[in-house]
């Protein structure tokens, strides 16, 4: 199935989405330890060459390569300021890794080449998700490994459409359809279960998991200010309304804080198949 996303995402990737990812790579890499943690128990003890999906800035291929250090490791993602921000992340940690700024679904690696890719978030936006997939299961040796985290639907996930909600009789914001390409775009389980099998893998699991994430409560205005749909709408409005917004927004999360940490429970799914 092809969905057609209202947003440019290498325009958004490799613009103020992937800058703004890069000077809060911090923040991020805690919230979402948990998933890079979760991937890194699934990695085989006999692990040779990863590749890593949408590798962003690099957290989750470094929780890989931490704990199976002996094996090869690639990232791979549409996102130039991402990847020279993993580039010097792996040089500063000794690993020898590659880096390939291109999008699965165009970009056509080596046949039969890994045997275990992964991804933390980084398979929600492609447009056409059933190719992607197919070009990655070209890419995988005969048995080879497929795991991701990818996010279940905005209803089971409210922290994360707070800010919008909570701004929504004064923004409009761009609508979040059901499929396109984008956080939630993998919504629907059985969905992502057919797309798998359409494109070559077999034994495919979708599992959900629930994982406690959290991040510093100083940190969230910075998450809600600069993330996300609100963070792209108010870089480009006048200074006094977007103060107010993100008030406003601020406001809405006194559920989520409890003590000095914000709370976000992540309901996600672990997808496992094999090539």
């Amino acid at each position: 199935m092809t969905s057609i996303s209202p947003v440019d995402q290498n325009a958004l990737w490799n613009g103020p989405g992937g800058q703004t990812w890069v000077s809060q790579q911090t923040i991020l890499d805690g919230l979402f330890q948990p998933m890079a943690d979760l991937l890194a128990v699934e990695l085989p003890q006999t692990l040779r060459h990863l590749l890593d999906v949408g590798c962003g800035t690099g957290a989750s291929l470094l929780a890989a390569a931490t704990a199976r250090p002996s094996a090869r490791y690639t990232g791979l993602d549409i996102s130039a300021p991402m990847l020279a921000l993993a580039r010097q992340r792996a040089d500063a940690a000794g690993l020898d890794a590659d880096f390939i700024v291109a999008d699965a679904q165009r970009h056509l690696p080596p046949a039969a080449h890994f045997d275990w890719i992964q991804s933390r978030l980084g398979v929600m936006f492609f447009d056409d998700t059933r190719v992607a997939f197919a070009n990655l299961h070209r890419a995988a040796r005969p048995g080879a490994g497929l795991r991701f985290v990818a996010w279940r639907g905005a209803n089971e996930n409210p922290f994360m459409t707070t800010a919008e909600r909570a701004v929504g009789d004064e923004l409009e914001l761009p609508p979040r359809i059901p499929g396109a390409p984008g956080q939630f775009a993998f919504a629907d389980g059985e969905r992502v279960r057919h797309l798998l099998q359409a494109s070559g893998w077999r034994q495919v699991e979708v599992v959900a998991v629930d994982l406690p994430c959290s991040i510093a409560r100083e940190d969230l205005p910075i998450y809600v200010g600069q993330l996300g749909p609100l963070g792209q709408a108010l870089r480009s409005m006048p200074e006094a309304r977007a103060e107010r917004l993100l008030s406003t927004a601020l406001a809405a999360f006194a559920p989520f804080i409890e003590g000095d940490r914000v709370r976000v429970d992540a309901a996600c799914w672990l997808v496992r198949a094999h090539a």
